[in-house]
Order: structure tokens, then sequence, then C-alpha cells
């Protein structure tokens, strides 16, 4: 063993290629050598090869115009998705008879981006056929030409991701960091587990057999369902687009998107560098779709028989509604539907220590995130505090667009965008004053804003409310905006029967000194998700289902349950040994039957053997059954 290692870390002053002088040399030292540099080489071709194979492919797809902060464009008055009906000019030069059109701009700036045109139901039609065309071959794919493409994204997201923020932030009115965080980082997340685990979650699976079938082997395999459908919302026009979309492909279905209609212009240049991705690794760029209408045409896709699932991120409105289509040819759905998520903050929580988080969770991206913080549930020893500094941090947020020109450079230092509208804000407005008359604390926010240098309408003030009443219409309505609500408690039961007294159960946080006592909690909040001592890291780790329960929605996304939900698990048995045993008809239970007397006691001392809960009893179900048998 000694010599063994010798030889591998001193080759060249043990080995004697010409076996001279040396009266221990041996023709095995040089074989030795040979094996040693033609494994290296074997290993360095096939490593080449997978290389070749697998390794992520190059692809540019450039940034749009509009996504330069120092672009200019015209700017809207009162800007809306439909602006082309007053302002004639934002119309593309030829109109196509009467179709519907869509004004897309920046609500940050109320820059007009670009006009398009809706899809028609034929056009609609047209899309999901040529998705189901393009699904027969991507079907037969294997998992590692799917990676390939998942590394090929992932790769051009890392290296593109400022440019991927900014479309985000034209498009929507975010900040860089909102981007960088709820679109980038979440996005890469789903990528990295896909290339890793999708395979482990979607291969076929062996399953236990009991001792009747003990001569069986059983396994389940997860095909692909065809053509998928994906609804989704506009508050992460990248994620929420990429997501469903890698899942569904990744599964091996083809994807028929149909984004909100505020997001258009961005999520067509997202899905353009997945169809850039799939060309560049020889794969038909038909099996991703975008679908571009309004929300009346939409059962077009819904009720469709060639779309075999829908996601649905939406409000829980037309959430019903979808659900409702899907069941005109019983069409699977996932819904995700919002939710009111609470934090609980259990007595001697150190404020301080997490302060940050909470601001991150109230006011990440202006508040329009499904699981964001609405609730913070506080013990009474602690309320004052916490109002105070949350009251005091608010007032320093800046609030703007980081795409406005300004002398400084092109990135404005701004803590809060846009909403992606103001058509919420009278109802907003309204709750706030309606909670502030019945006694709740307010003194910062509450009320739209008019930015000086930002002609965006969106804007809304950053707002605390305190001493809100758990029963509120504010504390049971999801708010989707940048508003924090504090509710006080006295115990721990009041705490959680605050927490569980919406109609509502998506995601929650529990915050405390002690994790144990956190996890009790927990565990007895009816929602889908919970993290202790954190806030929405559950999405973060792509390994874990997502979805609630409730008005929230039902179905998962993420996680290996989410991939299986595209797919349709099909249970295979066959024989183990075929050579040896194979099922056949005992002839007492063959048909005719020539005795029942004799049948029933076959079967009887059949179930006895088996499931009898002693081995004497098991033992005389043989017998009974060896009698039958030979009677």
């Amino acid at each position: 063993m000694p010599s063994f290692f010798y030889a591998i870390f001193h080759p060249l002053r043990t080995l004697n290629l010409w076996l001279e002088n040396d009266p221990n040399a041996s023709i095995l030292e040089v074989l030795y050598l040979l094996t040693v540099f033609s494994a290296f080489g074997i290993w360095l071709v096939f490593d080449r090869y997978q290389k070749a194979r697998n390794n992520a492919v190059r692809f540019r797809h450039n940034a749009p115009d509009a996504a330069d902060p120092r672009w200019e464009s015209l700017r809207i008055h009162n800007a809306n998705l439909k602006s082309h009906h007053t302002e004639p000019d934002l119309l593309p030069h030829h109109i196509m008879g009467s179709r519907d059109y869509i004004t897309c701009y920046d609500p940050a700036n109320s820059l007009h981006i670009k006009t398009v045109i809706a899809d028609n139901n034929r056009e609609i039609q047209a899309k999901m056929i040529r998705a189901k065309n393009a699904q027969v071959s991507w079907a037969e794919t294997t998992f590692a030409q799917r990676r390939r493409v998942m590394r090929s994204l992932l790769k051009w997201l890392v290296a593109n991701q400022e440019e991927c923020a900014r479309v985000a932030c034209r498009d929507t009115g975010k900040t860089l960091i909102d981007a960088a965080l709820g679109e980038i980082l979440t996005t890469c997340s789903k990528l990295e587990w896909l290339i890793n685990h999708g395979e482990r979650a979607l291969r076929t699976e062996t399953r236990y057999s009991n001792l009747m079938m003990s001569y069986k082997k059983s396994q389940v395999t997860y095909e692909p369902k065809g053509v998928v459908c994906a609804i989704v919302s506009w508050n992460y026009p990248l994620h929420n687009a990429w997501s469903p979309i890698v899942a569904a492909i990744f599964s091996g279905n083809a994807i028929v998107l149909k984004c909100s209609e505020h997001v258009v212009w961005s999520t067509d240049w997202f899905v353009g560098a997945i169809h850039k991705a799939l060309e560049v690794c020889g794969h038909d760029s038909d099996i991703v779709q975008t679908v571009c209408c309004w929300p009346d045409q939409a059962e077009v896709l819904t009720k469709s028989p060639l779309i075999k699932h829908i996601t649905f991120i939406g409000s829980e409105e037309v959430g019903r509604k979808v659900a409702i289509a899907a069941t005109e040819h019983l069409t699977p759905v996932t819904l995700e539907l919002g939710g009111k998520d609470p934090v609980i903050i259990l007595p001697d929580t150190d404020l301080h220590k997490w302060t940050s988080v909470w601001m991150r969770g109230i006011f990440q991206n202006a508040g329009q995130n499904c699981i964001g913080i609405e609730r913070l549930i506080v013990h009474s020893e602690q309320y004052d505090q916490l109002y105070e500094m949350l009251t005091e941090r608010v007032k320093k947020l800046r609030v703007g667009s980081v795409l406005a020109s300004s002398r400084e450079g092109f990135i404005n230092t701004v803590d809060c965008g846009c909403m992606i509208s103001n058509d919420r804000f009278d109802a907003l407005e309204s709750l706030i004053f309606e909670a502030h008359e019945a006694g709740a604390q307010m003194d910062v926010g509450g009320k739209r804003y008019l930015h000086a240098s930002s002609a965006g309408t969106a804007y809304f003030t950053a707002t605390v409310l305190g001493d809100v009443d758990p029963n509120a219409r504010i504390a049971q309505t999801e708010l989707f905006a940048p508003i924090a609500l504090l509710i006080r408690y006295d115990n721990i039961e009041e705490a959680i029967k605050i927490a569980n007294g919406t109609r509502y159960g998506l995601g929650a946080s529990v915050f405390g000194p002690h994790q144990d006592l956190c996890l009790e909690v927990a565990r007895e909040l009816e929602c889908g998700m919970v993290a202790i001592n954190d806030f929405g890291v559950f999405y973060l780790n792509q390994d874990l289902p997502f979805g609630g329960t409730k008005a929230s929605g039902y179905g998962r996304f993420g996680g290996p349950e989410g991939l299986r939900a595209l797919t349709n698990p099909k249970a295979i048995v066959t024989d183990r040994w075929p050579s040896f045993i194979q099922t056949t008809i005992p002839k007492v239970l063959d048909y005719p039957i020539r005795s029942l007397v004799r049948s029933w006691h076959f079967v009887n001392g059949l179930v006895v053997l088996l499931y009898a809960d002693s081995y004497r009893a098991r033992f005389h179900g043989l017998l009974q059954l060896s009698k039958a048998s030979r009677g």
C-alpha cells in the first residue's frame, strides 16, 4: 500500500520507462503509467462531450429601448390601459378595423411605451393549436435536454439581470431593489431547483407492495398533460411569467400564458428570451405561447378542451370565474388568490432586531405582494414602541421612479415605487378614513401622493395605521398596498384567533425569542405556509409547495407537488419474475363458478391468511384456503 501511494504521488521518480539498470524494474510500471494517462485522456474526452451536450448555450436578447433611463416618449394625461380612446395619437399607424387595443405605459412617469393589438378568439385558438402541435416532439425530449434549456435561461438571466430589472421597473413602476428581490432572485432560485432536483420529482417511482402483490412490481410514471395554461397577475411580470413556463416545459408540456393586460409589453420581452433559449438549444419555440387580451376573452382559454390544466394567480373574484369556466371540460385548476398575511409578534420579542424585516415585508413592491405582510399582531405591552418605530421609519421613505431622469445620474435613490395604477385609490382612502374615524391611530400616510418630479398618478403614501379593530373592514380586506396595520392582543390565544380571523389563509410569520413557542403557534395557524422569525422565505426554497387554504385558493405550485400537478400520474404494474410466476385464476374462482360455498371459503381463507392479526389465525386461513382449493 505505501508503494501504491508513492507511485501515485511520485510517478516520475519511481517508474523506469526503459527498465534499465534496475533489478526490480517491471513492465507493470510502464503499463501503470500508460493506464493512468489513458484513463485521464478518456475522462477529458467524456467531460468535454458532456459539457458540449449539457452546458448552457449563450444567446442574445437585446433590451428594448424603453428600458434605458434616458429614453423619452409621449407623456399621457391620466394614463390608463385605454388611453388610446382619448388620445388617438397613441394608436399604431396602421389600424386594423374594429380590433381592440391595449395601451402600455410607465405608471411611474405616465410615459407611453406601446399600443398593442389585443388577441381575438381566432388568434387565441390558433396559439393553442400551435402549442399542441409543438408539444408532441417536446414531450419526447430527455430531462438532460430540458435541463440544458434551464441552464441557458439561468445563465442569460444572471448576465442580464439589470436589463431585466429595468424592463420590470418601466412597466410596473417598482424600484430596482424590488425587481432584484422579487423578480431576479426568485426566478434564479426556481431555475436552480429545476436543474438540480426537477428530474427527481418526475422520474418513475417504484411503490411498495403488500404480501399478495409481492410477485408484482408497482411503479408510477409522471406523463405530460399536453398543453397547460397559466393566467397570471401583474405584480412581478418576469417571475410570474417565467415560473409557470419553466415548470410546464420541464415537465414536458407546452404552455399558453395569459399575462395581465397591465404588463403586456414587459411580458412579451421576457417570454421572448425563453423563445430564444429554446431555439438555440434546437427546440421548437411554439411550445410557449403568450396571449395578450382583455379579461372578457379569457374564457376562450379556460373553456377550451385543448387546455389540460390551469394555473391562476390573481384576485378571488376572477379566480372563482376561472374555476367555474374550467368545469366545462373538468379541467384541473390551481388557484392562488392572495391573502391577508399576519405576523404574530410574541411577548418579549426584540423589536429593534426585526423591524427591518417587517418593513421589507410590508413595503416591498409598494405592498403589492400576495404574501406581503398585511397585519402586525403585537402584544399590548410592546404596541406603543412598535408603532413609534414604524412611524418614524416610514416618514423617511422616499417615493419615486428609478427610471426618471435626474441630474445626479439615471438611478434615483427611492425606497418605494408607485402602484400599478390608481384604480383602487378611492377604495383604499375610504377604508383608511373609516378605520381612522373608528379610533385607529395614524400619523403618517393614508392618501394618494402627487409626485413633484414624476408625472405618474399611481403613487400612494406609505402608511402606518395603529390600534386597528381586527374585525374592521380594513383588517378583513386584502389591501395590496403600502399600508401597515397594527393590531393589539393581550394573550397568545387571542393573537392566534386574530390571525385566523379572516377569510384568507395564504402565508404567515411568527416572531419571538423562543423558537419552540413560535413553532407551537405556527401549528395553530390556518394557512399554507409559515416562516419562523422571518418573512416569505418559504418561497425562496423552491423545494416547498406554494399555496394556501380557505379563500386564498387551493392546489400548489412550486416543489415536487407543483411539478406533479402538471402531469398525469400513471400507475403501472408488471410481473417481477414473469418467467416464474404470473397471475392465474384458481379453478375454484373461474367462471362458471362450480360451487359458491367452496368459492366463498377460498376467498375467506385468503383474506384471513393475508390480514389476520395473529400467526395462528393466519395458519388456519392457510388450511382453509388449501382445503377449499382441493375440494
